[in-house]
């Protein structure tokens, strides 16, 4: 079977997980590197590029042609709605969820100088590190994961933001500063591998078995507590679900104006076997405070260039 992804060293490293995984169930694959429109244009900030889901429409159309199996992606990155014709087969056990902090010396966020520069190309990102340190300088930081450190190491920035999944794929231990969900609610999914095959296929039956059932019940109620805000992958907001135990899962979901002067959080412990009922309901929650007024306010500033 033919494994669809794009080419960068985390892309390449999150492929060959799945291969990896597959084979140990007797299922042999081959690589097909894809080369998406979001990889081309890296001199322009992310919400610039194309819109929701620029890296997965193009590999979503290859794979419904026929030229691919499987894809595998960042489920992050997975837009909500998705084509008819495709089914997430499988969801990995998560990786961290949380995002970290790298600094040329080791500074951890408390240590940062007034107007240090801190990279990153994610608003969600952006406005919660103003919120914590609204003294910092925040600038977009674009490429992939070897650029950005590189951008780094060659003193572009005093710091830069990154998933520490991305890390941990590359087999790099780093001097980091985790940043925990207290105050830097991850993004919806992050830290999930997601596959992605045509429905009725042998490649969705085959990788269905790599499915992981906890996991893929956090990242749905993670999608579905943002649902009704309507942001879209560029507006910054956090969402982040975690079972606590057999029976509870802990939730917590927030929307941030783009320079993290304000927000609005919602946070609740959620049954198991009504997960996605609470959950729904926490999203009308984070409307009903505001979120949805707040994302469109961001929305609107990014697309004036406002920020």
């Amino acid at each position: 079977m033919i494994i669809g992804t794009r080419g960068s060293a985390l892309a390449l490293a999150q492929a060959d997980i799945i291969k990896g995984k597959l084979l140990d169930i007797g299922v042999e694959t081959t690589r097909n590197i894809i080369k998406s429109s979001g990889d081309v244009f890296t001199d322009r900030p992310l919400h610039e590029v194309a819109g929701v889901g620029v890296f997965v429409r193009e590999l979503d159309d290859i794979m419904m042609g026929g030229d691919v199996d499987i894809a595998v992606h960042s489920m992050k990155d997975l837009p909500t709605v998705r084509p008819e014709e495709l089914a997430t087969s499988a969801v990995l056990k998560r990786d961290s969820p949380y995002d970290v902090l790298l600094t040329t010396n080791g500074e951890r966020i408390d240590d940062l100088p007034d107007g240090a520069v801190i990279g990153t190309s994610s608003m969600r990102r952006r406005a919660q590190i103003l919120r914590f340190r609204p003294d910092l300088e925040v600038q977009d930081l674009r490429g992939n994961i070897n650029t950005r450190i590189k951008k780094l190491e060659d003193g572009l920035y005093d710091g830069i933001l990154l998933a520490e999944a991305g890390l941990q794929r590359m087999g790099w231990e780093m001097n980091v500063e985790r940043l925990m969900p207290e105050s830097f609610i991850p993004s919806a999914n992050q830290g999930t591998i997601a596959v992605v095959t045509v429905t009725g296929t042998d490649a969705e039956d085959l990788t269905a078995e790599l499915n992981h059932e906890q996991t893929r019940i956090e990242t749905e109620i993670e999608r579905i507590v943002i649902t009704d805000v309507e942001g879209g992958c560029t507006a910054p907001i956090g969402s982040f679900a975690q079972f606590l135990n057999d029976d509870e899962i802990h939730v917590r979901a927030e929307v941030l104006a783009l320079d993290g002067s304000e927000h609005v959080k919602v946070e609740d412990i959620i049954p198991v076997d009504r997960y996605t009922e609470y959950a729904r309901m926490l999203g009308k929650e984070l409307v009903k405070l505001g979120g949805k007024e707040l994302v469109q306010r961001a929305v609107c500033q990014l697309e004036m260039n406002e920020f």
